[in-house]
């Protein structure tokens, strides 16, 4: 019979491509559904937390919405619970658990994206509320030093077992809680991820990493518009919070406008006693840790040079960057984010 050659009409080639297109559209159509669920999901938090962040009085110190079975987190999941499987390169890590710690003024809900990422990968991710953020409702002019604003962490870490790790991610001033924590237990640390943050030296501050854009901490404490005077003008300042529009230039000058609006909702003031705390750091327990600092190359909070200079200064392990990222990268590049999560939790040979 020989060979079979097989034409095809201007018509069938058409709608052939018609139906590639409709399956494309369809797969474009439900990215774009899932997506927009994610932000209402979040939205739908971050505008719960602020109604009750009005209702309750400042300085209650309980934690809204917690479970027996979710004792220290706010937004954290099992995804082997509903029978997806471990992709095949993750079944052997040693270390599957993160601990996602936001930032001054963020909480939990920050790291909505991020979370849904290393979920679908297999990864346990558990995203904490520093004390005075997200929905933990002390009053932010009361907490006066890292240990009061870590304590969610360090809860954490101690009820942790002690055969167990996890890798802790910092983003911002967060870092500072970070260091704090692997000073404090370094052996139920496996990893720490610096994300644009304050990856500080024995003796800094975190302050002093953000100098450089505003000024020292001496001029900051005397001239700036933003500080926050919890105790009476009369009184040393207690918090900082910037106006929405400043936020707006210095964090999220990359990020979707419905993460902004999420964050313009959520976000709450800074305690200003952590980040002016210098911090104790010795060789036997910070340093023996294994760091890694992504750096974000497009951020107007923490330049790319500052960056730079912390990583110069304080080597880490490993160095990554992401392009074309704010100073939040979980909004602005989560993809890009989550593929160097995942990178950091499968390097297995460390010094």
């Amino acid at each position: 019979m020989g060979n079979r050659f097989i034409c095809m009409s201007k018509k069938d080639t058409k709608d052939n491509n018609g139906s590639r297109s409709k399956r494309m559209n369809r797969s474009q159509r439900k990215l774009l559904a899932d997506e927009e669920f994610l932000h209402r999901q979040a939205l739908s938090m971050a505008l719960h937390q602020h109604q009750l962040s009005q209702r309750f009085d400042g300085s209650m110190s309980r934690r809204i919405g917690s479970t027996s079975s979710r004792r220290h987190t706010n937004l954290s999941s099992d995804p082997l619970a509903n029978g997806k499987q471990v992709p095949e390169f993750l079944e052997n890590l040693k270390t599957k658990k993160f601990v996602l710690i936001h930032g001054e003024g963020f909480g939990a809900w920050c790291w909505y994206k991020t979370i849904s990422l290393l979920e679908e990968t297999g990864l346990l991710p558990t995203a904490l509320d520093l004390t005075g953020s997200g929905i933990n409702l002390t009053d932010t002019n009361a907490v006066a030093s890292l240990a009061e604003y870590s304590k969610p962490l360090i809860d954490f870490l101690q009820n942790l077992p002690d055969d167990e790790q996890v890798i802790l991610v910092g983003h911002s001033s967060g870092g500072a809680c970070v260091s704090y924590a692997m000073e404090h237990f370094p052996k139920k640390i496996s990893k720490a991820v610096f994300l644009c943050a304050t990856m500080v030296s024995d003796g800094q501050r975190p302050f002093d990493v953000f100098a450089e854009e505003l000024g020292s901490a001496e001029l900051f404490m005397q001239e700036s518009q933003f500080l926050i005077h919890g105790n009476g003008k009369d009184k040393p300042p207690t918090g900082f919070m910037f106006e929405k529009e400043q936020m707006k230039g210095l964090y999220f000058n990359q990020s979707p406008a419905k993460d902004v609006a999420l964050a313009m909702v959520s976000m709450r003031p800074m305690p200003l006693g952590p980040i002016m705390e210098k911090l104790s750091l010795s060789p036997e327990n910070y340093g023996t840790g294994h760091r890694f600092f992504i750096q974000t190359l497009d951020d107007h909070a923490l330049s790319p040079d500052v960056q730079e200079k912390l990583v110069r200064e304080n080597p880490p392990e490993g160095v990554f960057k992401i392009k074309g990222s704010d100073h939040c990268p979980f909004f602005s590049k989560p993809q890009s984010l989550h593929k160097i999560l995942v990178e950091i939790a499968q390097i297995s040979k460390l010094s």
